[in-house]
Formats: structure tokens, C-alpha cells, sequence
């Protein structure tokens, strides 16, 4: 079982001492600001007349001019607005008149979420009833399939978007969104931790310092052998030469917008890494506010994030500063974690171009706890062995980025993404007490470009349609030495490599739709890999394995023969290579070594037959050609090779709202990945590939229990997994977490809340095996946070 930390006896009362002290501190300068208007807020009531004018607008153009009068916040699906413009509303009238006016044929209906707070939502009744004035508002039948958990808010002074490129939801695959209130309230260790909730995602946390984890999905594990899930942050490339994470160390929850996952193969925009799809992260751009946070709970964890943003004449500046310390669960387990990023952009008033500058920095410093034998791990999962007392390390991550985006013409629309990636990481590890520590140190360079164009002509023949072609270039400068070590005191050099990584693709994509029940997005994508590598060692240099051009093609449909009932289909062709100096011709003998191909397919049905009900079910199938695998630690660096590999499942998703003040979530995933030609031993045909469990779920129930007072009660889990390739040292990893989250909102500026994370005290762990035997890392037991956010929209 797990054991609460020494400290754990006196939590409530650091806590309510933490939430004392921290409200005065947060509240009196908010007041201050807030002073002149105090009067306003309080008139502004639903009874109060005010003074609109709101030209006929795009549907989140008008509702900033609607939010900036009336101080009302207004949260939608950041697909409902899309393509409608709203009525004009001229003169006097309450801020709830004035929003029945503003949305009178759109097709949309409110629901009240506090005094001064609403949600948008599709109204069908209305679409049945009123099929002409919806035309003209330009609402069609619903053909993408996205399911999406929370709300978008719309904030005073959030600048619109002028981009027309195609978006994920144009993508006809299993796409997920998850907004900013189902994030920024969240304690947690590093961000890639909210991905729990996202539907069928398989969180891996190692726990060990620096080395947190990290996220996959579609039968593929966050071992590290096989990393298949291109990252972005802000549409900025963000994976590591061996496809892993670190970058998002960089972020905070209190300024990320939405997370958005697309599953499957036929996303042409991605090459490298986008195995079995992509995630793409997007943080806070424009808008006029100050917002902070900041949490104390178990383990000695404390937490600051503070945001803000100004926006006026065309020019927004966004700023972001956290910093997170924490003891950890387990013994010889501290760690602390600070992080700055800072957005400027500028788009004049007649919204041709877009120009902007995104920085962005994190570093950070960790103790490691180290793995624990079966035994030990059940014994006394808290406990860090001694010969881990000198095992931890850090990491500086950091991000810069030049975007532009220019309306060549209403129907042609350019965006080019420029950046730099730097990672420096330094580790200090000793896996068991049967081997040595060692010192791994790794340094990127990486820099690069995207760019795209996008054409959306009006042809009379068709419902509509566009068409986007793009290329995209990565350069890798990549360092990796290892150190035998003594207690950080080295004694010996195994690993002194330098290596230049260089991938240039294109794509070519276009979405048809002859009818409005008929969506087409056939694709097409080619990649090419060029560089060196050089043994420092022996100073002996070789050549990158000759790939040729990996060509992918790609096509999916959705097809939507009534409103709320969606038919899909997709298939496509990604690629993987092979990692480190897996890539380049070290052998005797070169000989290239052709790309692993990824062939895979989906069909689903994605229903939403009443307002208060969505679901979305889909089959999927992906099969490799030689699959390679990362070698653990290995000192060469090097690949393996897996063979022919199979990876099927179905995924469940559905979401519902009974009543208003209660919303239902939940997802789940049925999944197998084995190996099925493997390259030399005929005893691994039909084996389950290793850290893949049969099963990923998570859910929830939302209750606004008061019009200041919300719950979620919400749990995540999987099933068990082999650690071996030949499936035969047993089964582990399996867990059900439970969670609960309580929010209370002061007033409009302060709200408060309390977490408690795995409630059951459930005891779940990290498995690995290193040849010998399985090693262990248990996760947090019980926890419990407090925290205080505060927002001011200026």
C-alpha cells in the first residue's frame, strides 16, 4: 500500500495557512485595479440598459464588441462560430437583449452558466424550423470529426485570426480538442500530465527527475523505444532527435489555450515522428489581462504562474513567468522548474498580414529517486535506495519563433513559421545496484522552416472546396557523450558522438466537397533525409543511410447524410527511421536500410442526435514494414530492428448533459500491438510489443452544483503490459485513479479551488525491464492542493 508523506498529518492546516497568507497577497493589488470598477460591475446586472453598437460582424469579432460593453464572458466549442456572422445590434438593451439580437438566425442558443456567464450552443430546433436564414448565415451540416471536452472563452480584446489554412478539423480522422477550463486549473508535475484526459492517450511517467515521461497512442508505448507522436507548440515542431518530449517542460497549465491530437495516418501536414498522428499544443495569444495562480499542496508542492496580456492598435504582448518546486512523493525527489515565454505580434487593422516573435525558455534541476526490484517496490514504494543518493541532473529548454501569416487575396492565403529549438540535458543515473552510474549528457541544435499556401476559390459546382500545398525543413546539430561515474565524479568516456540530422518534406492536400453531405481530403506527402555522423572516439565519420524519398499518400471522407450523424473513413502512409546512430552506415558492410512504413486505416461514426448527447466510435488498423527500435542504453547509440509489426483497435468516446448543471465524459480504448515477422527468432511471431496496455480510459462527471460553486469527478487508468519482448517475465502497470476537483468563484476577479488526486490511495507504478529484471517506479499516492487564481481582464 501506499504510505502518505511524513507531512501529510498537518496538510490542512499548511494549506489553510498557504490560502491565508496567499489571498491578501493576490487580492489587494487586483482591488486596487479593480476600484473604478466596482460600480460598473456591480450595474451591469441582467436588468441594467446599455448602449450597443455592433455592426454585422464574424460571429467572435461581434462577441468581443458584445463582452467589452456588457462584461459578460461567453464561452463556445471553437467550432461553433466558425464561418457565421452575427445581427447587428444598435441601441439600448440589456446585455441578455442584446445577446438574443446578436444571435437572432444564427442557428445558436445560450445556456446561463453564472450571473454574468454563458455557453453557446447549437440550437437544432431553430435549424429544423429555419432552414433559409441559417443558409444565409452559412451554417451546413456538421462534417468534422472532432469530439471536444470544455469551452472556448472569449476574453476582451482577443484578436481574431486571420488564418485560412486548413485546420485539424478539416482532417477527416479522429481528432480531440481539449480547452483552457479543462487545463488551467490543473496541478501537475509537467504539462504532458493533462493529456490524461484526452481520449485514448497512454501517459507514461517515469518519475525519475528531469526524466518525467511522456505521452503516445494507436498501440504505440512512451517506453522510448518507439516514439510515434509528433509534438507542436504553436505549430513549432517539438520532438528531440529520438522523437521524445522535453520541450514541453517549457510550459505552464496557466497558459495553454487548447490541446488538440489527431489519430491516425492520413495527416499529410507531418512527416518525422507523426508515426501515428500528432499533438499540438497552443498557448495564449493577445487579448488585455493580468491572471496569476498559485498552489500549495502535498509533498511539499508549491506552484506560481502568473500571465498577462495588452493588446491596442494592432499590436498584442503576451508574457508568461511559473516557477513549481516540489519534494516529491518519494524519498530523494525534489525538483524545481522555472519558465518564461514572452509573444509579440502585430496585425494592422485591415487584417492582411499577421507578424509576430515567440520566445520561450524553461530550466530545470531534479533529484532522482531511482528504480526499485519488485520486492523493494512493494515493500516501501516512498523509499529511495542508496545507491541513488547522487543519481539527478538538469535540462534548459528554450524556443524561439517567427510566424507570418499574409492574406495574399480573399482566396489565397500564405503562412511561414521560421525557429530554433535548443535542449541541453544532464543526467546522473544508476539503474540497479549491479551497475554503474552514469553521466548522459545530450545538447540539440535544431532550426527550421514551414511554410504554406492555401487557395480557396468559389466554383459553382461544388459546395466548396480548398486546396493547400507545403514544405517544411528540419536541421538537426546533435551532441550525445556518456561518463561512467563515481558519485558524479567521472572516470571514464563511452559515448563522445556528433551527429547531423537534416529531414526536408512537402505535402500537397485539398479538402472537396461536391455536395454539403460530402467531404473529400485526399493527400499527399514526400520526406527526405540527409546528414553525417562522426565518432569522436575514433574521429572516424559515416554517412547517413540512403532512404531515398518516402513517399505517403493519404485519403480520407466524411460523409453526413443528416445533421448530427457522420460517417468517416481514412487511410494513409507515415514512415519512421531509425534513431541515433541507428541512421547512419556504422557497419562493416553498409548496406541502406529502407524506411519502416506505416499503412493504416480507420472507418468511425461520430453522432450527435439530440443537443445534450455526442459520441464518436472508430475501428482503426495500422501496419509496419521493419520497425525499428530505440536500443536502451546502449553506448553505441544505436537501433534495433523489431520487424513486421500489426497494431489494431476501437476507440469509444461520449459526452453528454443530462440537465444543465451536469455534464458526463468519458472514453475508451481497446488496443493490441504485436510483433508479426520479426527479423531473426520465429519464437517472437504473435508477441505483444512491450509498455503497451490493452486498454487506455478516462472519464468524468462535471456538477455546477451552485452558480459559484463546480465539481469534476474524474478518473483515468489502462490495463496491464508485457516488459519483455518474449512476453515472459509477467504482466504490470495496470491502475484506476480517481480525482476529484472542487472550484468556487469568489467573485469575477478571484476564484479558489481544491484538488485530491488519487483519492483511493491506489497504488500504480512504471515498469521496465533491463535485461536482468524488472525495475520499478512507483507513482504519487494520495495528494491534495489548494489553490487561488485570479483574473483581471484590463
Amino acid at each position: 500500500m501506499y504510505q502518505m508523506h511524513p507531512n501529510a498529518p498537518c496538510l490542512l492546516r499548511k494549506l489553510t495557512i498557504a490560502i491565508a497568507l496567499a489571498l491578501p497577497v493576490l487580492v489587494s493589488p487586483l482591488s486596487v485595479l479593480a476600484a473604478d470598477n466596482t460600480t460598473q460591475n456591480t450595474i451591469k446586472t441582467k436588468s441594467e440598459t446599455l448602449s450597443f453598437n455592433i455592426p454585422a460582424l464574424p460571429l467572435a469579432d461581434a462577441l468581443n464588441k458584445f463582452i467589452a460593453t456588457s462584461d459578460w464572458q461567453v464561452g463556445f466549442p471553437a467550432d461553433l462560430a466558425q464561418d457565421i456572422r452575427s445581427s447587428t445590434v444598435l441601441g439600448n438593451y440589456t446585455a441578455q437583449q442584446a445577446l438574443d439580437k446578436l444571435l437572432q438566425g444564427s442557428g445558436l442558443s445560450y445556456r446561463l452558466t453564472g450571473s454574468n456567464a454563458v455557453v453557446l450552443e447549437q440550437n437544432k430546433a431553430v435549424k429544423k424550423n429555419n432552414t433559409t436564414d441559417l443558409e444565409s448565415k452559412k451554417i451546413q451540416p456538421s462534417d468534422n470529426t472532432a469530439f471536444e471536452l470544455g469551452e472556448v472563452l472569449v476574453s476582451p480584446g482577443l484578436t481574431s485570426g486571420l488564418s485560412k489554412k486548413m485546420q485539424s478539423r478539416d482532417i477527416s480522422s479522429s481528432v480531440d480538442i481539449m480547452n483552457a477550463d479543462k487545463i488551467q486549473n490543473q496541478n501537475v508535475l509537467t504539462s504532458y500530465d493533462l493529456f490524461q484526459r484526452m481520449p485514448g492517450v497512454q501517459i507514461t511517467q517515469f518519475n525519475q527527475g528531469i526524466t518525467t515521461g511522456k505521452l503516445s497512442f494507436r498501440g504505440f508505448n512512451g517506453e522510448g523505444n518507439i516514439n510515434a507522436v509528433k509534438l507542436l507548440i504553436d505549430g513549432i515542431p517539438s520532438n528531440t532527435n529520438d522523437g521524445n518530449m522535453p520541450f514541453i517542460d517549457s510550459l505552464f497549465p496557466l497558459d495553454i489555450e487548447s490541446i488538440e491530437v489527431v489519430r491516425g495516418t492520413n495527416d499529410p501536414r507531418y512527416g518525422l515522428h507523426a508515426i501515428a498522428g500528432n499533438a499540438n499544443v497552443s498557448t495564449a495569444l493577445g487579448g488585455n489581462y493580468l491572471k496569476g495562480r498559485t498552489s500549495y499542496g502535498s509533498f511539499n508542492t508549491h506552484d506560481i504562474q502568473t500571465g498577462a496580456g495588452y493588446e491596442k492598435n494592432g499590436f498584442t504582448q503576451n508574457y508568461s513567468v511559473s516557477y513549481r518546486s516540489t519534494d516529491g512523493y518519494r524519498d530523494h525527489a525534489t525538483s524545481d522548474k522555472k519558465s518564461f515565454s514572452g509573444k509579440w505580434f502585430y496585425a494592422p487593422e485591415s487584417k492582411k498580414y499577421k507578424v509576430g516573435l515567440i520566445a520561450r525558455w524553461s530550466d530545470a534541476i531534479a533529484q532522482e529517486p531511482g528504480y526499485l526490484t519488485l520486492a523493494q517496490s512493494r515493500a516501501n514504494p516512498t523509499q529511495s535506495m542508496p545507491h541513488n543518493a547522487s543519481d539527478g541532473g538538469t535540462r534548459d529548454v528554450g524556443q524561439l519563433s517567427g510566424h507570418l501569416d499574409v492574406n495574399l487575396k480573399d482566396n489565397l492565403f500564405w503562412s511561414t513559421k521560421s525557429y530554433a529549438n535548443i535542449y541541453n540535458d544532464q543526467r546522473f543515473v544508476r539503474f540497479s545496484q549491479n551497475v554503474s552510474q552514469q553521466e548522459r549528457d545530450g545538447n540539440e541544435l535544431q532550426y527550421g522552416g514551414t511554410t504554406s499556401l492555401t487557395y480557396s476559390p468559389k466554383i459553382a459546382w461544388l459546395n466548396d472546396f480548398s486546396l493547400e500545398t507545403g514544405l517544411d525543413t528540419q536541421l538537426q546539430d546533435n551532441k550525445s557523450l556518456r561518463y561512467t561515474t563515481n558519485n558524479t565524479i567521472r572516470s571514464a568516456t563511452t559515448r563522445n558522438q556528433a551527429y547531423n540530422f537534416n529531414v526536408y518534406g512537402g505535402y500537397l492536400t485539398a479538402k472537396i466537397k461536391p455536395f454539403k453531405w460530402l467531404s473529400l481530403t485526399p493527400g499527399f506527402r514526400a520526406d527526405r533525409i540527409e546528414g553525417d555522423y562522426t565518432n569522436l572516439l575514433n574521429n572516424k565519420t559515416y554517412a547517413i543511410n540512403d532512404y531515398g524519398t518516402i513517399w505517403q499518400p493519404k485519403f480520407g471522407a466524411v460523409i453526413t447524410p443528416l445533421e448530427g450523424y457522420s460517417l468517416y473513413g481514412n487511410w494513409g502512409r507515415t514512415f519512421q527511421v531509425a534513431v541515433g546512430t541507428g541512421t547512419y552506415l556504422t557497419n562493416p558492410n553498409p548496406i541502406n536500410v529502407a524506411p519502416s512504413i506505416n499503412e493504416g486505416w480507420e472507418v468511425g461514426v461520430k453522432l450527435e442526435p439530440v443537443d445534450w448527447a455526442e459520441g464518436r466510435v472508430a475501428y482503426w488498423k495500422q501496419s509496419a514494414t521493419n520497425e525499428s527500435s530505440r536500443v536502451l542504453n546502449s553506448a553505441s547509440n544505436d537501433s534495433t530492428q523489431i520487424g513486421a509489426t500489426d497494431r489494431q483497435g476501437v476507440d469509444v468516446q461520449v459526452k453528454i448533459k443530462p440537465f444543465k448543471p451536469v455534464s458526463l465524459w468519458t472514453a475508451y480504448s481497446i488496443q493490441e500491438a504485436i510483433v508479426t515477422k520479426p527479423p531473426s527468432n520465429p519464437a517472437l511471431i504473435g508477441t505483444q510489443i512491450s509498455n503497451t496496455p490493452n486498454h487506455i480510459f478516462s472519464g468524468g462527471i462535471d456538477y455546477q452544483i451552485t452558480p459559484k460553486l463546480k465539481s469534476t469527478l474524474w478518473t483515468t487508468g489502462q490495463g496491464s503490459y508485457y516488459t519483455d519482448p518474449a512476453n515472459a517475465k509477467g504482466k504490470f502497470g495496470d491502475y484506476a485513479l480517481l480525482n476529484l476537483d472542487l472550484g468556487y468563484q469568489v467573485n469575477k476577479i478571484v476564484d479558489v479551488q481544491m484538488q485530491f488526486k488519487n483519492l483511493t490511495n491506489t497504488y500504480w507504478e512504471y515498469v521496465w525491464y533491463d535485461g536482468a529484471q524488472t525495475l520499478h517506479s512507483p507513482g504519487d499516492g494520495i495528494a491534495v492542493y489548494g489553490a487561488i487564481n485570479a483574473k483581471y481582464d484590463l
